[in-house]
């Protein structure tokens, strides 16, 4: 971990000028396997490209370094990241705690396939450190959390749950997802553990999907590079490719994200239709205060719930033009969703079901002017 700044750190770590061409990206090693100067005689540790990849280590070590970390492990999606630290780090009969509000693909994967495995898991509100802490039990390792959190952007203080987490021998995970390293680094607030949806502000233009796990742990980055190579779910040297590309300009656009973002929520806060917005930003947002220590801004997440419940949401999502009907978020196009009907339809029933009347907005860095306008006739 270098003292560089973070927008150095973005464009550079991992890389520096190929000394024999000169070539100042990292080249696409589109290579299956690796020639060995005799038996067992590896190149600089390659063998073959599901085991490492020079394009995909220099991606690794650039989340690290951008995180605040010592290890990074890139993964072919967000829930293959999920799914690797969970196998790293679970047994049977071991207990999480988990965001009441979290991620419906996080909660599916939990509770359809973990369970089966005998994992048992309970759900706490982030914003509520003594709730987690009665969530956990003797056979908690780990307390699992978003911040924000999807969709309902609630904002956990992580170096308060982090002390509760290991007061009772657990790890802490944080998804950073939503905030991006540009606004939070999570292991600098004492975190054991980051997961990223890659796939989103860091590839940050919808044309990639990857997941990554960043650790100081030396033991559990070892564990889950075990499992990273021999379960196989890595990115392809392309995919890595073009998710460093976005990193090198991730905090000029977390910037335009939140400038955006914070317009939009200025509007809709005086809305007759909106009936209430969810934003870390604003003051009287229950997270607002933890956000505020830990967030270098409010990020480019919103979402509002409007006023004539379930058929206004459905119907404000279809009314916009440039804001499109689309899931997944981060990237520089704004994207408008009924999470209900879409990211989360799997929470639905149970203790984590959002509300019917909830729109997510993911600003994108369009001009600000005419996402306002898009909005306004939508709401019209």
């Amino acid at each position: 971990m270098s003292d560089q700044g973070f927008s150095t750190k973005a464009i550079h770590a991992g890389w520096d000028p190929d000394g024999r061409t000169g070539a100042v990206n990292v080249p696409i090693y589109a290579s299956s396997t690796f020639a060995q100067d005799g038996v067992g005689g590896m190149r600089d540790g390659f063998e073959y490209s599901r085991t490492g990849n020079p394009t995909r280590r220099v991606l690794e070590a650039n989340l690290a370094s951008i995180e605040e970390g010592t290890y990074g492990r890139a993964f072919a999606s967000g829930m293959a990241a999920t799914d690797a630290l969970l196998r790293a780090t679970m047994r049977p009969g071991d207990h999480i705690v988990f965001p009441n509000d979290a991620y419906g693909g996080t909660f599916r994967l939990i509770d359809k396939v973990f369970t089966q495995w005998g994992l048992t898991y309970s759900a706490a509100p982030v914003v509520d450190v003594d709730a987690i802490r009665e969530a956990i039990t003797p056979q908690t390792k780990l307390v699992w959390i978003e911040s924000p959190t999807n969709p309902l952007l609630n904002v956990g203080d992580i170096a308060a749950i982090a002390e509760v987490a290991h007061a009772a021998g657990a790890k802490l995970v944080v998804d950073n997802t939503f905030a991006s390293p540009y606004l939070q680094q999570p292991l600098t607030h004492g975190a054991d553990v980051v997961v990223h949806s890659t796939t989103k502000y860091l590839g940050g233009h919808s044309d990639v999907v990857g997941g990554a796990v960043i650790t100081n742990d030396e033991q559990l980055d070892a564990d889950i590079a075990f499992l990273q190579n021999g379960a196989g779910a890595v990115p392809g040297p392309f995919d890595a490719y073009l998710t460093l590309r976005g990193i090198k300009t991730l905090a000029v656009r977390m910037e335009r994200h939140c400038d955006n973002a914070e317009a939009l929520v200025e509007f809709f806060s005086s809305h007759p239709k909106v009936e209430k917005v969810l934003y870390p930003g604003l003051e009287d947002h229950p997270g607002h205060a933890a956000a505020a220590k830990q967030m270098r801004r409010f990020g480019g997440m919103i979402s509002v719930q409007l006023a004539g419940g379930r058929e206004a949401a459905l119907d404000f999502c279809a009314r916009t033009k440039i804001f499109t009907l689309a899931e997944s978020l981060g990237g520089i196009e704004s994207l408008i969703e009924h999470p209900g009907a879409m990211t989360h339809a799997s929470t639905a029933g149970s203790l984590l079901e959002v509300p019917d009347n909830l729109v997510r907005l993911s600003v994108g860095i369009e001009d600000a002017a005419d996402l306002l306008e898009d909005v306004r006739q939508a709401l019209a």
